[in-house]
């Protein structure tokens, strides 16, 4: 048996991959993030499926199930949201399949900060404003910070960043990232991103706090910050189509009238 860790997407069952889709129709055994990953999502699993929400369970339940299905020779869903290589906490979960001797598989899904930008209808890395993401989180309640990963530097870098888990603690966003980025920043902080209740509140750093504070949104929510967030239309375009740029696949276009 194989268990796979699966990306669902942030929310929009739509967002599967054909892959993760044809593995949850397969696996008699599925394990769902049910606070984060919609019912309809592991609503594919087969008839007679072993169909678990997560929520409630530890780790240490969560393992008791797959080394059961182990012992039956069935094949596992544990079905997480966005990609299970950001913040998924999959690692505690391939240590303990590794000591056990139990094979596993990664399938890849939507970040969260992808399927926001393509919401939003904009690229997040634009010529000569904005070439580098940041994906971070604060600490609060959750798992310490190393303590070289901090917001103070990551915003030197003025990069955009990708803040996770930090929808309650906008007000020391705004504090740190203010002299680095400016009040004016442009903010957006996305909502529930893919489920149907999807919100989007724009802003800058020195406003975002009154509007998500105004909307009551106190989790499930990514905040983007960037200059790439703005209005911008005076950039420069790429050198990926430019003609003066050639590459192995497109020669350098040849001038005409001389």
């Amino acid at each position: 048996m194989t268990v796979y860790f699966i990306g669902a997407g942030p929310g929009d069952p739509e967002l599967l991959t054909l892959k993760a889709q044809r593995v949850i129709g397969a696996c008699p055994v599925c394990l769902y993030a049910g606070s984060l990953v919609p019912a309809e999502v592991v609503a594919g699993a087969p008839a007679g499926a072993r169909v678990l929400d997560t929520a409630p369970m530890t780790l240490d339940d969560t393992h008791a199930e797959i080394v059961a299905a182990h012992g039956r020779g069935q094949d596992v869903a544990r079905v997480h949201s966005g990609d299970p290589s950001l913040y998924g906490a999959i690692a505690e979960q391939i240590r303990r399949l590794r000591a056990d001797g139990i094979p596993y598989e990664i399938i890849p899904g939507v970040p969260a900060y992808a399927a926001a930008a393509a919401a939003l209808g904009q690229e997040l890395t634009i010529p000569e404003v904005a070439q580098s993401i940041i994906l971070t989180r604060v600490s609060m309640k959750s798992t310490s910070m190393p303590e070289h990963e901090t917001l103070e530097n990551f915003a030197r870098t003025r990069a955009t960043l990708a803040i996770h888990l930090g929808v309650r603690n906008l007000r020391e966003i705004e504090r740190v990232l203010t002299p680095h980025y400016g009040a004016g920043c442009p903010v957006v902080v996305a909502y529930r991103v893919g489920w149907p209740d999807q919100m989007f509140l724009r802003g800058t750093l020195a406003d975002i706090h009154a509007k998500v504070r105004a909307e009551k949104i106190t989790r499930t929510a990514l905040i983007l910050v960037g200059p790439a967030l703005g209005e911008v239309t005076d950039f420069k375009d790429s050198a990926l189509y430019d003609p003066e740029m050639p590459h192995v696949l497109r020669p350098r276009a040849r001038k005409t009238g001389s």
